[in-house]
């Protein structure tokens, strides 16, 4: 029996447990944010955190946020998101403090901040894959290569591969209904950068949300779905959706811990971010103390998000860097 990385020799999932801890450790993550939904907002102060931007990192920092006000009760942080180009934006526009991001900031975002005196730090807060999914039942689907999601994904696919047989013979006749990030989104960037070669060049026709848990309703209802998000979301709702492993061309990979720790599932691994103001983090005392636990308790917690811890090292020099400023 073919071996595929990431599974068992027996077929099983070896990341149906790490899926299953995450998703009950969302679970309990949203239970414990329920009380500061159903609380009325209590008005914006100087001490006010706020941040904003990937979908992708928001559970991060909402739950470095849930466990920080356990620690100083007092603490008002406020966490939302917008996509990654969307927080860049609000960031340079100076009404967030911490843009939470799924890429690097770009030229042009580095040029609107400048031109807005923003003065900021990147830190890197953890590692997350991809993930290609689609309808728990779907069961022509054994591996996607890189070559055939670069023939569903490239603008030219737009109106013209419109079925499954049309990116593998032998598989049916079936539409092929389309979900993915939108273009406010890092991972959107990010995965038109690795699979259609250029970064923002894709067709136009799918279903496109920064919001995960819209995009995995649809693509748990839909038996035709094909869709693709940070693997967070695909731990949070395994139950209902099935993950397709990846070949691009050492072999066909499923998105795991350990695949994902190796470098062996590529190209759609990448490092989340954290963009900080410089000025707040000077004029709000909270800020620094926010994030210096949250660099230094995430190692102990990420897994319960679905993604990955760095390197203690890397977790160090960022709570150095803290103390420098």
């Amino acid at each position: 029996m073919k071996r595929i990385a990431g599974f068992l020799p027996d077929g099983s999932q070896s990341g149906t447990l790490i899926a299953r801890i995450a998703g009950m450790g969302l679970a309990l993550l949203a239970a414990g944010c329920s009380g500061d939904r159903e609380t009325p907002e209590r008005p914006v102060t100087e001490r006010t955190i706020v941040a904003s931007g990937s979908s992708t990192v928001y559970p991060v920092t909402l739950e470095a946020a849930r466990r920080f006000r356990r620690e100083r009760r007092d603490a008002d942080i406020r966490v939302a998101f917008a996509g990654t180009t969307g927080g860049f934006r609000q960031f340079c526009e100076g009404s967030i403090d911490i843009a939470d991001a799924s890429r690097a900031i770009n030229a042009e975002e580095q040029q609107a901040c400048a031109d807005a005196d923003v003065e900021y730090l990147e830190f890197p807060v953890a590692v997350d894959t991809l993930a290609i999914v689609t309808h728990f039942n779907n069961d022509w689907v054994d591996y996607l290569s890189t070559e055939e999601l670069k023939r569903i994904w490239e603008p030219a696919a737009e109106g013209a591969v419109t079925h499954w047989n049309q990116v593998r013979p032998e598989w049916p006749e079936r539409p092929l209904a389309l979900y993915g990030r939108g273009r406010d989104s890092g991972t959107y960037d990010y995965f038109t950068t690795v699979i259609t070669g250029e970064t923002r060049a894709s067709r136009g026709d799918y279903a496109a949300s920064e919001d995960e848990e819209w995009l995995a309703a649809k693509i748990a209802e839909d038996s035709n779905s094909l869709g693709f998000f940070g693997i967070g979301a695909y731990h949070r709702h395994w139950e209902s959706l099935r993950v397709i492993p990846i070949d691009s061309g050492d072999g066909a990979v499923y998105p795991s811990v350990d695949t994902a720790s190796s470098g062996r599932y590529q190209p759609l691994s990448r490092p989340l971010f954290l963009y900080v103001n410089r000025d707040a983090l000077r004029s709000k005392p909270d800020l620094q103390a926010f994030l210096d636990s949250y660099f230094a308790s995430a190692p102990r917690w990420l897994h319960l998000t679905g993604y990955l811890p760095l390197d203690a090292r890397t977790y160090a020099e960022n709570r150095e860097r803290l103390t420098l400023q």
